[in-house]
């Protein structure tokens, strides 16, 4: 059982961060009318992409190395616990539909497991030897990316876990709100997001929450443009699971070649219905097998394919 002198230093270590901080001027918000609830929270939630803007510099070099791993035939991992975890496993299980990637490719543990995203699982974000348990199930190894997800930047699981990847020789990222934290320190690229402390005090699944999922929607879509997943602003990977998507598909070939309805059923129909190379076969006027053998010489970026069959 935890003492109460550990309670004690918890509770003033705690006290130290701006995401736990109390804010006096909004003790008496529960007496507000909804709408001025409303225009305080909006307002709050406006400055988040403007803290987000003062660390662009590291974002970006965190996703640059992160892609280059990838490229590579590494995988990225986020690890986190509660509000952040869930958001990494979010941002991960949306990288399949979205850019093709095979589901072991990006990865979103959450400290507790499966069913931690639905409700709390005891002490599963104080275990940093979870953590190591987790990755090590993935054999985490010098190719992939992990990232460590936590507000606070103090949860041990997301520690844990970044510095059992940092051992394993793993690219390693801390992202979390309050500046000079320990997960910063310990990843090789540290990624602090200072929104300031919450409108409810300590909840930290609103503004903080909000940076984290506008880096992590900058980490996986940009790394994927990097890896060529995207032709320009067009989802030229993504997967045709149903109908919208299958809709969806026909429109980023019609948007890409202006061809005609007739052309690129056409040509889905000559490439297994793979928009990339769907375009190519329009584009460049080779055939389905053609087109699939530039792809692979090009790694999969498109406009290097194009390039091939105009040289």
């Amino acid at each position: 059982m935890t003492s109460y002198a550990a309670y004690a230093a918890l509770r003033a270590q705690l006290a130290t961060l701006t995401t736990e901080a109390f804010r006096p001027e909004l003790a008496d918000i529960d007496r507000l009318p909804t709408l001025d609830l409303a225009r305080l929270m909006n307002d709050e939630d406006a400055t988040v992409p403007a803290a987000v803007a003062t660390r662009l510099p590291e974002i970006a070099a965190a996703i640059d190395a992160a892609a280059a791993r990838m490229a590579g035939g590494g995988r990225l991992v986020y690890a986190g616990a509660g509000t952040a975890g869930r958001l990494g496993v979010l941002d991960a299980s949306e990288c399949p539909p979205t850019f093709n990637t095979d589901p072991a490719e990006v990865v979103g543990l959450i400290a507790g497991g499966p069913p931690a995203l639905v409700r709390a699982v005891e002490g599963a974000e104080d275990s940093a030897e979870l953590a190591a348990v987790d990755l090590a199930a993935l054999g985490i190894g010098p190719a992939d990316t992990v990232v460590g997800v936590s507000a606070s930047g103090r949860t041990p699981y997301a520690i844990g876990a970044v510095e059992y990847a940092r051992r394993a020789g793993a690219l390693t990222v801390g992202l979390a709100c309050n500046a000079d934290s320990a997960l910063g320190a310990a990843a090789e690229h540290a990624v602090e997001i200072v929104v300031g402390p919450e409108l409810l005090t300590g909840s930290t699944r609103l503004k903080a929450g909000t940076a984290q999922k506008l880096v992590l929607n900058m980490f996986s879509t940009i790394t994927m443009i990097r890896l060529g997943k995207t032709y320009g602003n067009l989802m030229v990977d993504v997967r045709a699971s149903n109908e919208k998507l299958r809709a969806r598909s026909r429109h980023i070939v019609a948007l890409a070649t202006g061809a005609s309805d007739e052309e690129i059923e056409a040509a889905l129909g000559a490439t297994d219905g793979e928009v990339k190379n769907a375009i190519l076969v329009l584009l460049s006027r080779v055939d389905g097998p053609t087109a699939a053998r530039l792809l692979a010489e090009s790694k999969g970026h498109l406009r290097a394919a194009l390039d091939a069959t105009r040289g």
